[in-house]
């Protein structure tokens, strides 16, 4: 059985009276564009809600001017205010991932390790590559690993701190490039690699290429064979960049109801229906934290996967989740077997948005009423 069962709130020990107070504020436009909230503990939906909205009118203006977020031809697939794509693929209840779709090919990767189609991830990145084609290669580019990208600590010069609407954040500089892994490993290198965590989404390309060459498979194809299929996902869409390539780095589109399948994957170790999908190993390792940030909550990156403390009835506990520009938020918290997940379309700075740390503290209220 692969579908949802849906069941009433309190049947799973949560409030639907303090539920219906964060649906009441996501509907009156509180945290900004918001398209679907979901909570589902003990492999059952609890609640679940999608808000209408129309972007081809919110986002109207920006769709035709030129700028950061419209990027190679205004009426393509990177045009990130084109409703014809975004935030759902061409009127379907497809969402895009953004960077949620990281998350996912670092499971794709761990699979293939465990079936031996991708190699050891202390292999250097530069064996897969023609160094007489690349620039500024040095002894801290050709030390530079699959981990390393894997965890964002590749060492390239990269700023992506800043807004995506900023001309000056790399990622919208490398989307105007043909070529957008040879950009990123033409970086010049900033510090010795696996040291400092900065997060770089071309090093999520980079690694799309690697899988490509590797195994000899589309890894959309392995996607659909390896992670889709067992889970039940039917239906998606992946983007490809100017070069071809399935965009590892923010190109999946999927309903919210799978996104919460392969979140829930995560909750259970890497079992769905006592299926093995994903290694319980590789599991394990995506959430331990390679990196601790110094922030608020305590934030944590391991392989693509984010983690971050919050507190329950004066205990620390952990949460584990995916970030997707715009607020694609599916969380996970294992000490309330649940899984939220939250979709939206935020994508203009110093505007309303839902945090995770917002959603996770108004979720577990639920569990007090």
């Amino acid at each position: 059985m692969s579908k949802w069962q849906v069941v009433e709130p309190a049947s799973l020990g949560l409030s639907e009276k303090q539920l219906l107070k964060i649906h009441a504020d996501i509907a009156t436009g509180l945290y900004g564009w918001i398209d679907s909230f979901l909570v589902v503990r003990h492999g059952r939906i609890a609640f679940e809600h999608y808000y209408e909205h129309d972007y081809a009118k919110i986002y109207g203006v920006e769709a035709r001017a030129p700028g950061p977020l419209v990027v190679q031809n205004w009426s393509g697939p990177y045009n990130y205010f084109n409703a014809f794509w975004h935030p759902y693929y061409k009127g379907s209840d497809l969402h895009s991932m953004q960077s949620v779709t990281k998350s996912i090919v670092s499971a794709l990767i761990g699979i293939a390790i465990e079936r031996g189609d991708f190699p050891d991830i202390d292999t250097p990145v530069l064996s897969f590559f023609d160094v007489n084609q690349l620039l500024n290669v040095d002894e801290a580019k050709r030390a530079m690993t699959l981990r390393d990208l894997l965890t964002m600590s590749d060492g390239l010069s990269w700023d992506e701190g800043v807004p995506y609407s900023d001309p000056n954040n790399t990622f919208t500089i490398m989307a105007r490039s043909p070529d957008w892994v040879e950009y990123t490993l033409n970086q010049p290198m900033a510090y010795q690699p696996g040291t400092e965590f900065n997060y770089n989404s071309g090093a999520s390309l980079v690694l799309g290429q690697i899988f490509l060459q590797a195994t000899g498979i589309d890894i959309e194809a392995y996607a659909v064979e390896h992670l889709f299929q067992p889970l039940g996902i039917a239906r998606y869409e992946w983007k490809r960049t100017p070069y071809g390539l399935a965009d590892t780095q923010e190109g999946l589109f999927l309903s919210t109801r799978d996104i919460a399948k392969i979140t829930s994957l995560f909750l259970n170790r890497g079992l769905w229906q006592d299926v093995q999908v994903v290694p319980e190993v590789w599991v394990s390792d995506s959430l331990r934290p390679a990196f601790i940030l110094n922030d608020d909550v305590s934030t944590g990156y391991g392989y693509k996967w984010w983690s971050q403390a919050y507190q329950y009835q004066g205990d620390e506990l952990r949460a584990y989740l995916g970030k997707g520009f715009g607020g694609q938020r599916p969380i996970f918290l294992p000490d309330f077997d649940m899984v939220i997940v939250v979709t939206g379309w935020n994508i203009l700075p110093d505007r309303p948005f839902l945090t995770a740390t917002e959603v996770i503290e108004r979720v577990i209220r639920a569990i007090d009423d």
